[in-house]
């Protein structure tokens, strides 16, 4: 009977929540358990049902709370039942909060260090559990994103981070953890969005995301998505522009089987960054000490992703995701390199400037099985990747002419540039896994994970022409154990490793982890609370020697902290998100640095965040008001493994505001660093780079 009753309040549940895995449907292995639920309720048995451990989907374009992913395994996974430490940023979330990119999407997300460049608008920055974080887009490695293009998050349905080492879900990472990006996918029924913002920097921006079905009997599903933006940053010379689009078609032949292609283009045309201020000054942030006609910064890409699953009963189903995309970036910039400790205004500079093209082929197909005897439940995964990605870069360096900060002149972009470096790359990775979970008595969760990769790695210095080629073999582990006290309550343990891609010659970065946590889920309104406490370290840590231009392994970092985390929909129209992180992070071994006991750089100790937003329901004429409020908090941390420079602890606040001028319609006005708050982000090596200053951005949008 208890069980019978959990069933219904459950079934009743995710009809509150508007019936899940509608746009969750960009989830590798989600769509067999749909079909399978599917079948079950038109059958009216319930024997399928009995082994999907995730009823419904999440809304993520509604609710602010998640409640699957396939962050912590490559099966659909309910977050209760997942032994691991998990974010979701849905796309309300990403909305109310106006974020403009990667950094902002998750800079309220617990662990998560975002922005520590400051002005350096590259690459997208962010550190997990105080170490880089790996990048997948629906489960599939798009690798470091230093170094990457900086991602469109209009783009994607929702961002998964997964908190910790765990290289047997998706392959090769870092041991702080991954952010997972979920492609926006068609739907089959009619929905669409269109929207103008304009605000600071001369910021101008136009975005479409739509779809339907081609066939009355719902067999054909397009999408289109698309963001056009016209900008500056926030110093002089600067430009942001951006053309994105994005289309995808959905084939469903039959209940049981499902297609999906997405291609998108993405072209960026912007700067590297300010190009940094003189130590200990305090000017505008946009003020430009680079030089503007040598400053850009591009991006080219072209993605083709396919999606296939195909359910064929009884439990079993096959599901493949692949995704191959042709990617050209660059750029080229003047900085300050050293201020002057002498009182002249006469600061140094340097030339940096990169090219680089790259084309990544990578496909991931694998078996599910899903059964159970008496009162145990199974799920067994088994899956095979294959990865071939090739690049080239070429790095260029050269000084470059000083300026005077008290009166710049400016001298033009160099006729030429030494070239620093020039490398052609391949890798080829193949991996195999398998993936085990077992419930018993709907309570004990056991969970179990292996991986091996091997990796096939060359290097071809196109200076001297000598080639360099290794292979590589890692096996990785994953163990947890959930314990579900009731169905909304549930504490979990598990030991999870990492690995990390080589560099020739030297060994793998590797990582362990053991976490410990608790996840708190009320049927009462749609939340998820959460707690963790972990111990992580990293080992052969590479860096390049300065004296020998060559990368060694140097020694060991260890983390042990402890995450706090709730979102959360109230009553009486309030919704929160709030998020505290302690890290207790040191440098174990150092080679001959002598950095022993130190605390490594850009890890603060304490991290917290709270976004709140109260609905204030429309009355007569007056449509809803929606208020947000946000702070972010970070301590002080050091620019360098020596703890010699760093940088104040700082809080910044943001706020958000939308208004139903009619049914569909909205106006929204998102504010990031209302008190325009200045601190410096980045420095320790001869200029500082400041924190983003004050933006004001207002959207009208129409839904439909």
């Amino acid at each position: 009977m208890e069980i019978e009753t959990t069933r219904a309040f459950r079934k009743a549940r995710a009809r509150y929540r508007n019936a899940l895995l509608l746009s969750c449907t960009a989830l590798a292995a989600l769509p067999p358990t749909c079909l399978l639920a599917q079948e079950t309720e038109n059958s009216g048995s319930v024997t399928v049902l009995e082994t999907i451990t995730v009823e419904g989907g999440d809304d993520d374009a509604n609710s602010i709370v998640a409640t699957q992913t396939t962050g912590g395994s490559k099966m659909a996974t309910d977050i209760l039942d997942t032994p691991a430490s998990v974010s979701v940023i849905t796309a309300k979330e990403i909305e109310e909060r106006g974020a403009q990119n990667v950094e902002q999407v998750l800079q309220y997300t617990t662990a998560v260090f975002t922005d520590f460049y400051g002005s350096d608008d590259r690459f997208d920055f962010f550190k997990i559990r105080g170490f880089d974080a790996y990048t997948y887009r629906d489960g599939l490695s798009l690798g470091s994103p230093f170094g990457g293009a900086r991602e469109e998050p209009y783009a994607f349905e929702r961002v998964e981070v997964l908190k910790g080492a765990n290289s047997t879900v998706s392959g090769v990472s870092d041991p702080g953890g991954s952010v997972n990006y979920v492609t926006k996918r068609p739907k089959s029924e009619k929905f669409g969005e269109f929207y103008v913002t304009g605000g600071s920097f001369d910021h101008k921006e136009v975005g479409f995301d739509f779809g339907d079905n081609l066939t009355e009997d719902d067999t054909l599903s397009y999408r289109l998505t698309g963001k056009f933006q016209d900008a500056d940053q926030e110093y002089d010379y600067s430009r942001d522009d951006e053309k994105f689009i994005m289309g995808g078609l959905t084939w469903r032949p039959s209940d049981a089987t499902n297609l999906t292609v997405v291609f998108d283009h993405l072209h960026r045309n912007g700067v590297p960054g300010s190009g940094g201020h003189p130590v200990g000054t305090d000017f505008d942030r946009s003020r430009f000490f680079g030089e503007p006609d040598f400053n850009y910064r591009g991006t080219d890409r072209n993605t083709l992703s396919v999606m296939f699953d195909h359910d064929f009963g009884n439990g079993l189903s096959f599901s493949s995701n692949a995704r191959y995309s042709d990617t050209s970036t660059d750029f080229g910039y003047a900085y300050i390199a050293a201020t002057p400790t002498d009182g002249t205004t006469i600061a140094e500079r340097d030339f940096f400037a990169n090219d680089s093209s790259s084309e990544d082929f990578i496909i991931d197909a694998r078996l599910q099985y899903d059964t159970s005897f008496s009162n145990m439940e199974s799920r067994t995964l088994v899956g095979i990747e294959y990865r071939d990605v090739s690049s080239d870069s070429t790095t260029y360096f050269d000084d470059a002419p000083s300026i005077d900060w008290a009166n710049p002149v400016y001298t033009g972009a160099p006729a030429t540039l030494p070239t620093l470096r020039s490398l052609r790359s391949d890798q080829e990775t193949k991996a195999v896994y398998v993936q085990q979970d077992l419930t018993f008595a709907e309570r004990l969760i056991a969970t179990a994970s292996l991986r091996n990769d091997w990796l096939d790695l060359s290097e071809t210095n196109q200076i001297t022409g000598v080639t360099t080629t290794d292979d590589v073999s890692e096996f990785t582990s994953r163990f947890g154990l959930t314990y579900k006290f009731t169905n909304e309550f549930a504490i979990y343990g598990s030991y999870a490793e990492s690995v990390a891609p080589p560099s020739l010659g030297v060994e793998p970065e590797r990582g362990e982890q053991i976490e410990v946590g608790m996840k708190y889920r009320p049927y009462a309104f749609p939340a998820l609370f959460s707690a963790a406490i972990y111990d992580l370290t990293k080992n052969n840590i590479t860096r390049t020697n300065p004296a020998t231009g060559f990368d060694e392994t140097i020694g060991e970092i260890r983390v042990r902290g402890l995450d706090l985390e709730a979102k959360a929909e109230l009553a009486s129209n309030w919704s929160l998100t709030a998020a505290y992180s302690y890290l207790d992070a040191e440098i174990v071994e150092n080679g001959t640095a002598g950095n022993e006991g130190n605390r490594p750089a850009f890890v603060p100790e304490h991290m917290a965040s709270l976004w709140v937003n109260y609905e204030l329901e429309g009355s007569g004429r007056r449509g809803d008001m929606t208020f947000g409020l946000g702070a972010r908090y970070t301590s002080s941390y050091y620019f360098n493994d020596e703890n010699t420079q760093q940088t104040d602890s700082s809080i910044v606040f943001d706020a958000a505001f939308s208004y139903d001028i009619h049914e569909n319609t909205s106006l929204e006005v998102n504010v990031s660093n209302i008190f325009n708050e200045k601190h410096v982000d980045y420095g320790g090596f001869g200029a500082d780079f400041y924190n983003p200053g004050r933006a004001v951005y207002a959207t009208l949008r129409h839904s439909w």
